[in-house]
């Protein structure tokens, strides 16, 4: 053991010797040229150090730089900057004249992708032929390799074209190779824009050993968290991942496998795009569950926030300096084109809950077809074809709504709307407007519309015993139910609707029950929340008392006007001047009869002159 110990320590002191011998014998500085020369050999970059460089030998024998730079041929502004740089080299190397970088360290550097960055050569700069590689400078007897970088506490700000630039912080990367050009990648870094904080972080296995022509990442995992103005209270946040393949000669960026939560949303599918002039995206997506109600914010009518069942705000507005109220609605579908897939097995929105819904959506540079957007809500059906144009500059909204037995309560519920209509709604009609929300609906949008609907309830009012216990005070002969309900009950119902900026016009309505049956026309002020129709009822059971009054009632239009605001409804009825004038007509008919059957005499004849002046 004496004699192990003993040869340790000697083994300890040599490498100890042979290391301080080393630092004392070469200095770094030497390195210097070389290494600038090497940078812009290979890359034609522009490698800046300033102040002396040095030694540092625990834990890792490193060369520390001063203030360093590094910058594009032709650009204003260095692509990198940092205070110090590290250069972890290994030390055998070194004794066979190799400068082998193992490591690269920037500590609160700066990186600019920014147009000022850029490279910028010359117009009329000679192309030299073949590489643009120049060789290595053999004579010195040195060679140059670097294995990994690290980048911490560092800052990147990005800016394509003259679109505002955005600043990532908090920066900490680490990025490894191999000699094939395969490598690992650890990512973390905070973006704040727009009142927003976005907090990412991401692992990844690179492949450029075919690079420029192919670049492929694999992202193992990928963290976000996303905070701050008109966003949910608990914000947004979800891990993913996907993989990654970026083809040079197409100018394509493919995502394949890719899984995305959010909350408590998931997305899976693939998307690609092709870079050029004008982007082309291609989407196909699908889900499990996508909950928009728990990603998305909306303001009630005054512009205040919505809020939750408990009272609690479910969104931090923006600054009014923040507001981009001014920028056009839609205008990003000029700059691209595109197609999506969409399928959803179960969308929650507007406390709506879908399933099975579809959707493929085609834009051609502004012109957005939508082809099918379908789905099932409870157990009625739901189709919304229609498109989106915007080559003009203002957006034209146009949709053929097709609907198949769908509750209206839970849609009146959804859209701010009180309770006062429910049933089974059907509808086929064809509508459009300049902007896609339902406060634009209420307000702007135009269309028309036949509208059916089956075991439709009229909430706090029942026509039924309007007519009856009007009839049953002013005539002792005839009775009525007693007890009613607090709705005007309907088995069949349909209407011919038009919509003209907010008035809802009704035409043509007829709707009937085992009590009664109903014509009429009306209005809804969909803005105003505001009603005013005519209705003609007739009472067909229920009555007792005079069976001949009684088949007089039963045949008898009552006019009965509804007006006012939907939430209080008031009504007018007309039941003197229904039955008078059904009794006139009926005495007019009989009159006729008798004058037909006595046409030959004098009495005849003057009686049916009467009638043709009456």
């Amino acid at each position: 053991m004496r004699r192990f110990l003993t040869t340790l320590m000697i083994l300890l002191v040599v490498l100890v010797s042979g290391l301080t011998a080393l630092v004392v014998m070469v200095d770094p500085n030497d390195f210097r040229s070389y290494m600038v020369k090497q940078v812009e050999q290979r890359s034609g970059y522009q490698l800046k150090l300033n102040g002396p460089l040095r030694w540092h030998v625990w834990p890792q024998l490193s060369i520390l730089s001063g203030r360093m730079s590094l910058t594009a041929p032709g650009a204003s502004q260095p692509l990198v900057s940092a205070d110090n740089m590290r250069l972890d080299v290994d030390l055998l190397p070194l004794i066979s004249h190799r400068l082998q970088v193992s490591q690269v360290m920037l500590k609160g550097a700066v990186i600019q992708l920014t147009p000022q960055s850029e490279e910028r050569r010359p117009a009329d700069a000679p192309v030299a032929p073949g590489s643009t590689r120049a060789p290595g400078d053999e004579t010195r007897g040195w060679s140059f390799d670097i294995g990994r970088l690290e980048v911490a506490d560092s800052l990147l700000v990005f800016q394509h074209g003259d679109d505002e630039q955005v600043a990532v912080r908090g920066i900490n990367l680490q990025m490894e190779q191999d000699e094939h050009h395969r490598g690992q990648l650890s990512f973390s870094g905070r973006i704040n824009r727009d009142q927003r904080d976005l907090t990412l972080s991401m692992d990844a296995d690179l492949d450029a050993s075919d690079y420029p022509e192919n670049l492929s990442a694999n992202f193992t995992r990928l963290e976000y968290q996303l905070q701050g103005a008109d966003l949910p209270q608990q914000g947004i946040s979800g891990q993913g991942s996907f993989k990654a393949l970026w083809r040079e000669p197409e100018k394509r960026l493919s995502l394949n496998d890719f899984s995305m939560t959010a909350n408590d949303s998931t997305l899976r599918g693939a998307l690609s795009v092709v870079l050029s002039e004008q982007p082309v995206w291609k989407l196909d997506l699908a889900s499990d569950n996508l909950n928009l109600d728990a990603l998305m914010v909306r303001a009630s009518a005054d512009g205040t926030p919505v809020t939750n069942q408990q009272g609690q705000s479910r969104v931090r507005p923006r600054p009014v300096i923040a507001s981009s109220g001014d920028e056009p609605q839609y205008s990003l579908l000029h700059a691209f084109s595109g197609e999506i897939d969409l399928k959803l097995a179960g969308l929650r929105w507007r406390g709506l809950n879908f399933s099975d819904v579809a959707s493929h959506m085609v834009n051609n540079g502004g012109m957005l077809n939508i082809d099918k957007l379908e789905g099932r809500l409870g157990n009625g059906k739901i189709s919304l074809p229609g498109s989106v144009d915007v080559r003009s500059g203002e957006a034209l909204v146009n949709f053929r709504p097709q609907v198949e037995n769908i509750e209206m309560a839970p849609l009146l519920t959804a859209f701010d709307y009180p309770l006062a209509v429910s049933g089974q709604l059907s509808m086929s009609g064809e509508f459009s407007g300049s902007q896609l929300d339902a406060e634009a609906f209420r307000h702007n949008w135009q269309g028309k519309a036949s509208i059916d609907m089956r075991n439709a309830r009229l909430q706090g009012m029942n026509f039924q015993q309007l007519v009856q216990q009007a009839v049953t005070r002013e005539n002792n002969d005839v009775s009525a139910q007693q007890e009613y309900e607090t709705a005007t009950v309907m088995n069949q119902f349909h209407s011919s609707a038009s919509l003209d900026k907010g008035i809802l016009t009704l035409e043509k309505m007829a709707g009937s029950s085992q009590v009664l049956a109903l014509e009429g026309s009306g209005t809804l002020d969909l803005a105003k929340e505001l009603c005013d129709a005519l209705f003609n009822v007739r009472v067909i059971d229920g009555w007792g008392g005079d069976s001949a009054l009684v088949e007089t009632l039963k045949q008898t239009p009552i006019p009965l006007r509804i007006y006012g605001p939907w939430s209080q409804l008031n009504y007018n009825l007309q039941v003197d001047r229904g039955l008078r004038n059904h009794l006139r007509d009926e005495a007019k008919q009989r009159l006729k009869e008798w004058a037909e059957r006595n046409k030959e005499s004098r009495k005849g004849q003057d009686l049916q002159k009467l009638l043709k002046d009456m």
